[in-house]
């Protein structure tokens, strides 16, 4: 078992949700929690998973490598996924992209020297009226980003 007992605790629970026969279902769930607790998605993670909830691991990595909130290689401490769809990026969400690179000295999909921050591109967030946005760790929403705001939220995560 490559996972704690708690976070098999917690794909049983996602499990139930669904028929017995629609247990893939919970397999979005079951990926981030073992993403939370292992920081990234490995490839004998994603073939527990499979094994665990009952699929083909082909299955598992599909959906895993079709969204960008699963990580499939290492990352940061800090991942910052910037909104460049349409609407972010009319309203600055490209322009804030180019300046989080330079001011971390990383490319998208770059990690810094440090291990700290890792840059991604990512698509739509829905909060298309609050761009330019940015996302960290996929679960805290940053909404109106500005060089301040970008500044201000770095030096927070650096902590």
């Amino acid at each position: 078992m490559l996972l704690s007992q708690e976070a098999y605790k917690r794909i049983d629970r996602e499990l139930a949700k669904y028929p017995a026969d629609q247990r893939q279902s919970a397999v979005m769930a079951a990926l981030a929690i073992a993403q939370d607790e292992k920081g990234w998605l490995a490839p004998e993670t994603m073939q527990d998973i499979a094994d665990y909830i009952g699929m083909p691991a082909i299955a598992v990595q599909e959906v895993a490598t079709f969204y960008n909130m699963y990580n499939i290689k290492p990352v940061g401490k800090q991942k910052i996924t910037v909104c460049t769809n349409l609407p972010c990026a009319l309203s600055g969400g490209e322009r804030m992209g180019q300046y989080l690179q330079d001011k971390l000295g990383v490319g998208y999909r770059g990690t810094t020297e440090d291990g700290q921050f890792t840059l991604v591109e990512g698509e739509c967030m829905g909060a298309c009226g609050d761009a330019p946005v940015l996302l960290v760790n996929n679960k805290r929403m940053c909404s109106f980003m500005n060089e301040q705001k970008i500044d201000a939220l770095v030096e927070e995560l650096k902590k």
